[in-house]
């Protein structure tokens, strides 16, 4: 497996639009079926997801996280997604850590993301970085199953 490459882009990428693809096919699954999440997902509609960052495998996408404006000292975090066949390489950690930087550059405070208990992994990353619970944020504040995480990412 070769080096991977991370390119800057934003929500109309061709080869994000194939992971919300992906993404929102998985979250349907976890969810019961998209009736579930209906309310929700005009919230995550990738166009509206200003910065992503996509990784590369040998010129093959298989990561990508996103960052969309929540406040004005707040960010949210999206999409972070890395192919079955590229976990536990660090590739998410590595996406996470970019994305952290690029919102402090662009001048946030804090970045705020939701998740499911449900996935484990997702969770353990989020732990493992620094981001402690938080009281879920609106819309997810009536997503049943939903768990928002906070990091402050400048004082």
């Amino acid at each position: 497996m070769g080096d991977i490459v991370y390119r800057w882009t934003d929500g109309n990428d061709e080869d994000f639009y194939r992971f919300y693809i992906k993404t929102e096919e998985y979250y349907n699954q976890i969810a019961g079926g998209l009736a579930n999440r209906t309310a929700f997902v005009p919230y995550n509609a990738s166009g509206k997801i200003e910065t992503v960052i996509i990784a590369f495998d040998n010129g093959i996408p298989v990561g990508c996280a996103g960052l969309k404006r929540y406040s004005s000292v707040a960010v949210e975090i999206k999409r972070v997604w890395v192919e079955e066949s590229h976990r536990r390489r660090r590739i998410a950690e590595e996406m996470m850590h970019l994305i952290e930087h690029k919102a402090i550059m662009d001048g946030y405070d804090f970045a705020i993301l939701q998740t499911r208990d449900s996935m484990k992994d997702a969770v353990g990353l989020y732990d493992r970085l620094g981001y402690t619970r938080m009281p879920n944020y609106p819309p997810y504040d009536k997503l049943e199953g939903a768990i928002c995480f906070q990091k402050q990412l400048r004082i």
